[in-house]
Order: structure tokens, then sequence, then C-alpha cells
């Protein structure tokens, strides 16, 4: 058997391999930097595997074309960055109370608006929480490697399927541009998920109606099963209510179905944190600083560990507080004003001092200025 031959590939072309590993066989999208490349090899691979890939004409169109193309049985992603997921806030909140899996990948740069367009930033961590309107659970996965944008693009799509929600991968212009070797796993090593479909008659279909998972099991739309899908707050039937005996146990199951699998969604890794005094908790690109600081500041002495995050919404609380157990100092430097930070001196609750380092330039936190935070620090 021939060895699995290593690959030199960039993030946003690991992503679109791992969406199309993961069952992909619908895309719809516009070309935005520093996403491009996730529709431009979407374009080819799509047509050559018989799968509609088609160019919107902007982003609102693109998202709601997924949606369209979920709930007729396809898995489906769209690709874009900042100006873009703006666009796409109201149809993402349309997805969520639908319970509609798709699969948004937001390649982050400088903003407000335009900013810095071919400039890494770290500036949509809480849009991605937040950014479509209401209550509404949210789960969001970041890379910091080309081999994790290759997996974490597979879990997105697991996970999407799984809970019948959108997932939003969120990365950066840094890991979305950056080459390394990978080796990807064999087809039949990569685990799949796939919907559940309803098992009754369409005669006696329920579309909202679900078991003790909470999740129900949508038909495919064209396939027999007719069911009305809209943007209100609905009855089990799919149909608009305002009765409070239905409208609070929808929203208390559109949390409870994530919520209950808390566990099953926070993803992290440690580096060094055994014996570690100082704590980097980073995430994405600037994760990358934070592990070689941790290398160098380990061969200078210092007993500095690293927790990356790789899933940031549900925010992963206990590994955080676990991370801060004991520490005499954290730091949390990021490419925003502070967005994650707010979240760890949070959970923090007075455990540890929490520092943050913030760069706003549109250039990378090197290792150098990671440990001369901590040495500051000391």
């Amino acid at each position: 058997m021939a060895k699995p031959r290593a690959q030199l590939l960039q993030g946003n072309e690991a992503i679109a391999l791992g969406a199309l590993a993961a069952g992909c066989n619908f895309f719809a999208g516009y070309p935005i930097t520093p996403a491009s490349e996730i529709t431009e090899r979407m374009s080819r691979e799509m047509p050559a595997r018989g799968y509609p890939f088609i160019q919107m004409e902007d982003e609102i169109a693109s998202i709601g074309c997924c949606i369209g193309g979920s709930l007729a049985g396809k898995k489906v992603m769209t690709a874009t960055s900042g100006p873009g997921f703006s666009l796409m806030q109201e149809n993402l909140g349309y997805a969520c109370i639908a319970e509609v899996p798709l699969v948004v990948v937001n390649v982050m740069r400088g903003g407000p608006s335009t900013g810095l367009p071919t400039n890494v930033a770290q500036g949509d961590v809480q849009q991605a929480r937040w950014g479509t309107h209401g209550d509404h659970p949210a789960i969001v996965l970041c890379p910091a490697t080309v081999a994790q944008c290759y997996e974490l693009t597979i879990t997105a799509f697991n996970w999407a399927e799984r809970f019948r929600t959108p997932v939003v991968l969120l990365s950066d212009e840094v890991v979305a541009h950056m080459r390394e070797k990978v080796i990807l796993p064999e087809a039949h090593e990569v685990e799949v998920i796939d919907r559940r479909q309803p098992s009754v008659p369409p005669d006696w279909y329920v579309p909202y109606k679900t078991d003790g998972s909470l999740i129900p099991q949508l038909a495919n739309l064209g396939e027999g099963y007719r069911y009305h899908v809209t943007g209100l707050v609905h009855d089990e039937r799919g149909f608009p209510t305002r009765r409070a005996d239905e409208v609070e146990p929808f929203y208390n199951r559109l949390f409870g179905k994530i919520s209950r699998h808390f566990a099953d969604l926070e993803l992290v890794k440690a580096h060094q944190m055994d014996d570690a005094e100082m704590v980097i908790i980073a995430y994405g690109c600037t994760a990358r600083a934070a592990a070689a600081a941790v290398r160098i500041g380990r061969e200078r002495g210092l007993k500095v560990g690293l927790l990356q995050l790789m899933s940031i919404w549900p925010f992963p609380r206990r590994q955080v507080e676990e991370a801060l157990t004991g520490k005499r100092l954290a730091l949390v430097p990021e490419l925003n004003m502070g967005q994650i930070s707010r979240e760890v001196k949070r959970v923090n609750d007075g455990r540890t001092q929490v520092l943050r380092h913030g760069k706003m330039d549109g250039s990378m936190i090197t290792p150098d200025e990671i440990l001369g935070r901590l040495r500051e620090a000391k």
C-alpha cells in the first residue's frame, strides 16, 4: 500500500477540500478578498463532480441560495469575508430559526466597512456570535493551521447536520493564505454525519416535532413531504404562532439542543500546560505566534503554556476555567480591541490576573511581543 503523500496546501484550499470530504454537494457564493480562493477552488471541483456551483450576484443571495439548497437535501457551504458576512446576517438568523443546516466560512479581514481588505484581523469574533438579531445559539469554529482548516471544516459540516443549525468557520487572512505540507486522510477515514430523515409516511409527518434529542427530522423538500418553512416563531407543524405555551418551549428547545451538548462542542488544544505558571489563551493565527512564544519562553526558563481555542462559540468555559486555575497570570493576545479577552475575564471571576494584548495595524502579533508583554507583567 502506497504511503499517503504530503500536499502543499493553502488554508483556503484545505477548507474547500475539507468541505468536499464532508460531502458538500452545493456551493453558492460571491468572491471577496481574502476568501476568494475557496470560491475559485469550488468552482473547479464542484462541476467536476456533477454538483451545482453558483456564483451569485451578492452575499445576501448566496446564503439565501444555500438555505434553499439545504432544505432540498443538499450539504451546502458559502464563503465570504467581513463585509459579505455582514450582509448574510439576516438570512443567517432565518437559518437559525428554521433550523437549516449550512456552513458559512468567514475569512476575517480588517474593518469596519472596507477597512483593511488585504490585512489580517480578528475583529469578527463577536459578530459571529451576535451578528444576527434576537436570541439564538451559535456554533463557531476557528482553525490555526492548514490541517485544522481541513479538519474543522469537516467538523462544521457534521455539526450542522447533527444539530440542524448553521455553523460558522471563522478563519483569518494569515491562516487562509499560509501554505503548509499536510497529509490528508483517506476518504474512508473521514467520519461523515448525514442528516436523519423521517421514517413516517408523509401524511403522518410533523416537521418540527422532536424526540428526546430536541432536534427535528426535517424531510427534504421535493421528495413527497410538504411542510411550511418560515422565519417566524412556529409550532410543531411549522406555522406561525404567538401562543405563550408554544413560543417559550420553542426557544427553550432551540437553545437546549445545543446547550445539552456543550461538552462535545468545546474544542481546545493545550501546549505545555502541565507545569505552566503563566498561560496564553489564543486562537487563529495568533495561536501560532503564541505557540512559538511558548517554545522560546521555555528555552529561556519561563514556565508558560498555551490554550488554543479551536471552538469560539459556545465559549469553552470549562477548559478556560481549568487553564486559569492556579496560574498567576493569563495573557490573551488577539488582533482586535479585546473581544475574547472579555470572555476570559468573565469566566475568570477573579481567579487570576488576566491581561490582553491587542493589535489593530493589520500586522501579526509576534512571539517577541507576547513574551515582552509577559515580562512586563512579571
